[in-house]
């Protein structure tokens, strides 16, 4: 009987041992996450967990294919290859959109006016910059450069095609880093890109987003490569 009775003692210490060890690690753990939370930590990290989700799936955050011809069109023009990021995103969508061609007249990849591609100097450019250039010099290098354009032939076959991903991404470089980039004033160089506020702020906020991601984003590429 006796016996016994120390077995229900013990029985019971055990139990209230258990009961104590497990309130403090309830009490440590909420105080950690609460701590965490309030320090944005758990935010930040989910943040960063989902964009890289979207790039691994191919959403709309970055696709990593482009990502090494934002970085070579961006050494070769001395800007951010973010900021080229971000202008892609904002004129097409990453290039997912149906149509490469606005309702204004804008083309390719990054968007741009006949005349700003070919150039303003063009007899026939006046207005938006449509134009009525024939379709052979729109993508000429050689009447490009007689006109003062930005078109630019990225991976040199001969021609500057706003259609073609490396061509665009590079005469967007171009065009950025000569309205101010290279000097550090993105702002005004979107501005020029489309002479828009609301355009500069969405862009820019792309760009801010991209910057925060930059290393994670440049190891994706990476890791593809």
């Amino acid at each position: 009987m006796a016996h016994q009775k120390k077995k229900k003692s013990l029985l019971k210490r055990l139990i209230f041992l258990v009961a104590t060890v497990a309130v403090v690690v309830y009490g440590t753990l909420a105080i950690l996450v609460f701590t965490f939370e309030k320090s944005g930590i758990i935010q930040k990290a989910a943040h960063v967990v989902m964009d890289e989700v979207q790039v691994l799936t191919g959403g709309l955050t970055m696709p990593t294919e482009y990502i090494s011809i934002y970085q070579a069109a961006a050494e070769e023009y001395d800007i951010p290859w973010t900021l080229l990021a971000a202008v892609h995103r904002i004129e097409t969508r990453f290039s997912t959109m149906s149509t490469l061609i606005s309702p204004v007249g804008a083309e390719g990849h990054m968007q741009f006016m006949p005349c700003t591609f070919v150039g303003w100097s063009h007899p026939s450019c006046s207005g938006l910059g449509q134009g009525e250039i024939p379709e052979k010099d729109k993508t000429n290098p050689d009447v490009i450069a007689q006109y003062g354009g930005y078109g630019v032939d990225a991976n040199g076959d001969g021609i500057a095609d706003p259609f073609d991903i490396e061509d665009a991404i590079y005469s967007a470089a171009h065009y950025l880093s000569r309205s101010g980039a290279a000097e550090g004033d993105l702002k005004k160089a979107l501005f020029n890109y489309n002479r828009s506020d609301q355009y500069v702020s969405d862009v820019y906020a792309f760009y801010e987003e991209f910057e925060e991601m930059r290393d994670q984003l440049e190891g994706l590429a990476a890791a593809e490569n």
